[in-house]
């Protein structure tokens, strides 16, 4: 980002202001001035997207850095319970980025724009800014008031009044332990330096500050006045003797033609933070996404090669992603930058901030009265089309003016493109809508769904084209509003909020589990399916837990690879952005792994939820509705961990054909992607090596403390979803957070092998010969089982019925080593013979007992073999 001439030298030429600090300062920020009686310089951000188009990737990229560091400094738990608020307008962008970065926690931004209906949660002024007024106006008003951090986000931390009077209005209210303070810059002078320190002590609470550099500002006495006298000067025109100093020349706006972009914003997903937004939303956000950058990709000028998409005020975020996703989609320049209320001097001279200003009347009746707008260093920047984004509020006749936003922007760019993202407004503000006079374009938010009447006109505001699915039928809009959202960390499940929604019924009240023996004969005898029912959760033991950590320590690296490798085909092959939807429970792990190595290598943050599906029942009809309502069904890609004799790959396939029948609802493929395939069952896979997944070698404590899914008629109703138990009681040995680290640690060493493997799979004849479930048919013949149902294939469907079921016998192939070690250990705890075979396609192969009985098993519970 580095500039030939410093963004900063006409300023520090010519009021001797220097700006010292990080080497990458200059980078960072230039220098302009402006129209302010309290502060003459402005320091212009060069990575903000406010008053310097910037690539997108760039803008979003530094807040989420700064927002993953604010994550490591307060580690999981904090982060969890946190909340993000960022201050408007210039920072709310970069605070939602933050947000993003921490992945766990809300957002909230003040504002300037009052809400009717909406009560104020609090207020603060900012001193030294040309417009002093917060408002903070958070839907659920227990956003503020919870005991968790609070991380405040501002472009620079400079005096740090506004910090300081935020924190101590909100601490007065809603006392809390810890704050941490982000900015992109620090540059506080050394007077400042140790105020944050003392303010801490006096409120009693910590108070952190994360920055991306710091610095300060030498002013030299006089500066203000000077200042101010220099763009006094040149507003009257061009200063004698110095011709190369001149404002660029007005152009009369034209009213050219605009085309309107129907973006297909997804129904309650807020605009931005102004009310509050949570992960749930940015994940239904980012699935959104790819359709719309589509919209715009061909709306756009044939050849385009320049494009800015230009934000409004406080609406940042929302034309933010959109950029990235564009800027990711188009082969063409893309740049981010939005209006803003500030008044700066535009001088025509590289070594100044601000190159061209554009002048318009403010378009979204503001409180304040009407005013003059601006858009810099968009005139004369070479833009081939500018996307203009404003929310509906906003979306006015003085938008529309002659000498409005738009007109001014068609006297500068050929093409100008108009994107309107319906304003959010909470529920209480939403009902008004209805009302003779209301405005169509208030939104219902999701929080509200629970209350909806089955005849709710929210159902008719679907239109034809918006990218839900759901809208094409009728009767699938009305079945989406009655299914609820997924489910999330912590309140269900111990992984992150943003690793997965869970499509499932929580039915952790509910007593479900027992004995396996009894299950067992109920099972084998017809009375009952095995998802009727919970096997009691095995409780390892001292030993099962260190041969676990040995398998995990032996085996992260390989896991790894064949994590890249598979998520790299589904990436080539199947979706450039997948859904992710895990089989539950043994897929889920693999599907968050698969998640954060998209992230890892690609920068992609893809949607995951975990589905349940029963054999001889199919998968959730519900879920995939869910899906269908909030995705592209051709996007969904189906995760599992392991193949064995391929039943799942057949029962997936079925279900998905009769939802097809059912529902008229196409585009799923119901091919699954596999980390590891030794049943030969799938094309999508890691690799066929039949070796140990360490996530097979526990239950709950390794998926998230959730239990395998339950299906019965008195517990899952026809609108709901397939159901499942969280175990809270074991978070004493839960593993499942320290499985996913370990395995991603090792992402960087295996980036090379996992190229070479793929490349090498990408190449290769993957078709499936089904290997596995012809050997499974052959041993359930060979040892008189004659139920291909009762023969577990595999290291991981072994130890499953070492787990869960009563093993009858295990057949380990001849030589196998330490992949074997824990299904010895289990099997000499249950009494169970292991026999070695010479010719064996899998490393071992699970037995259930035939024809059980519980009087199979002896006294101690151990099997007998007959």
């Amino acid at each position: 980002m580095s500039n030939v001439v410093w963004t900063g030298t006409w300023v520090a030429r010519r009021l001797g202001v220097e700006l010292v600090g990080d080497e990458k300062l200059s980078d960072l920020l230039g220098l302009a001035l402006r129209r302010n009686p309290k502060r003459a310089h402005l320091l212009v951000s060069n990575v903000l997207g406010k008053h310097v188009p910037q690539s997108p990737t760039v803008v979003h990229g530094y807040g989420f850095t700064l927002g993953r560091r604010v994550r490591d400094l307060l580690g999981t738990d904090e982060a969890r319970a946190a909340v993000v608020l960022g201050y408007a307008e210039t920072a709310t962008g970069l605070g939602h980025s933050v947000a993003d970065g921490v992945g766990l926690a809300p957002y909230l931004h003040s504002t300037r724009r009052r809400v009717p209906g909406v009560a104020q949660a609090g207020g603060f002024e900012e001193s030294h800014s040309h417009a002093t007024s917060h408002l903070l106006l958070p839907e659920n008003p227990r956003l503020l008031s919870g005991a968790g951090p609070l991380v405040l986000v501002d472009d620079e931390f400079s005096t740090g009044n506004t910090v300081l009077n935020t924190i101590r209005a909100l601490h007065e209210r809603f006392p809390r332990e810890r704050y941490v303070v982000v900015a992109l810059v620090d540059m506080r002078s050394p007077a400042d330096l140790g105020r944050l320190a003392e303010f801490a002590r006096e409120i009693g609470a910590r108070v952190d500050l994360v920055t991306a550099a710091s610095g300060t500002v030498k002013l030299p006495d006089g500066v203000l006045e000077k200042g101010q006298a220099l763009v006094a000067a040149y507003e009257r025109g061009p200063v004698a003797g110095h011709e190369s100093d001149s404002a660029v020349p007005l152009v009369q706006p034209h009213a050219g033609p605009v085309t309107r972009v129907e973006l297909g914003w997804p129904d309650g997903v807020p605009d931005g933070g102004r009310h509050g937004f949570t992960p749930e939303h940015r994940i239904r956000l980012e699935g959104a996404l790819p359709a719309m950058a589509a919209r715009v990709t061909d709306a756009l000028p044939e050849g385009a090669r320049r494009v800015l998409v230009l934000g409004f005020e406080e609406l940042m975020y929302a034309p933010l992603r959109l950029a990235r996703e564009l800027e990711q989609a188009v082969d063409a320049e893309v740049r981010f930058s939005t209006t803003t209320r500030s008044p700066v001097l535009a001088v025509d001279d590289p070594g100044y901030a601000i190159r061209s200003r554009l002048v318009f009347p403010a378009h979204d009746h503001p409180d304040d009265g009407p005013g003059e707008r601006y858009a810099y260093n968009v005139a004369g920047a070479g833009f081939d089309a500018v996307l203009a984004v404003v929310d509906s509020a906003a979306d006015t006749p003085e938008l529309h003016a002659p000498d409005g936003l738009l007109a001014q922007l068609a006297a500068h760019t050929p093409t100008v493109l108009l994107a309107v993202v319906p304003s959010y407004a909470p529920a209480s503000t939403a009902r008004a809508a209805g009302e003779p006079g209301a405005s169509s374009a208030v939104v219902r938010p999701d929080t509200s769904h629970a209350a909806l009447r089955p005849d709710d006109s929210t159902h008719a505001a679907l239109r034809p084209d918006d990218s839900t699915h759901a809208a094409l039928r009728p009767d699938v809009t009305e079945r989406r509003f009655m299914l609820p959202e997924p489910l999330r960390g912590p309140a269900f499940s111990s992984y992150a909020p943003d690793e997965v929604g869970w499509l499932l019924r929580d039915l952790s009240d509910v007593h479900l589990e027992a004995p396996t023996e009894e299950r067992e004969e109920a099972i084998q005898s017809g009375g009952a399916h095995y998802a009727e029912s919970l096997p009691v959760e095995y409780q390892p033991t001292e030993q099962y837990q260190q041969l676990f950590q040995a398998a995990l320590d032996t085996s992260a690296a390989r896991i790894a690879q064949a994590v890249g490798a598979v998520t790299e085909l589904v990436l080539a092959e199947r979706s450039p952005r997948p859904v992710l939807v895990s089989l539950a429970r043994a897929g889920t792990p693999v599907g968050v792994l698969m998640r954060r190595w998209a992230r890892h290598r690609h920068g992609l943050d893809l949607p995951h939820y975990a589905v349940s599906i029963v054999r001889g029942r199919g998968i959730d009809a519900n879920a995939l509705r869910w899906l269908a309502a909030h995705h592209d069904p051709a996007d969904v890609v189906f995760v599992d961990g392991w193949t064995g004799k391929g039943a799942i790959t057949r029962e997936l396939t079925q279900a998905v054909q009769e939802f097809e029948a059912s529902d008229g609802i196409t585009g799923f493929d119901p091919e699954i992607a596999v980390l590891a395939d030794p049943g030969s069952c799938v094309r999508t896979y890691g690799t066929r090596e039949d070796f140990l997944i360490p996530s097979a070698c526990l239950n709950s404590t390794v998926s998230g403390l959730i239990s395998r899914t339950v299906l019965r008629a008195d517990l899952v109703g026809e609108h709901d979803f397939h159901g499942a138990k969280f175990y809270r009681e074991l978070a004493g040995t839960d593993v499942s957070v320290a499985f996913l680290d370990a395995v991603s640690a090792h992402f960087p060493e295996v980036s090379d092998a996992v190229d070479a493997q793929a490349k090498e799979l990408l190449a290769a004849d993957r078709a499936p010969t089904w290997e596995g479930w012809a050997a499974v048919e052959r041993i359930s013949e060979e040892y008189g089982i004659h139920d291909v149902n009762l023969v577990k294939p595999g290291v991981g469907e072994t130890t499953r019925v070492l787990l869960r079921r009563v093993p009858w016998k295990i057949l380990a192939r001849a030589g196998a080593g330490a992949d074997l070690d824990h299904v010895r250990l289990l099997a000499e705890q249950r009494g169970v013979p292991v026999e070695e075979v010479g010719e064996l396609p899998y490393t071992c192969v699970g037995l259930i007992h035939p024809k059980f009985t519980r009087g199979a098993t002896g006294a101690d519970g151990k099997a007998v073999t007959v």
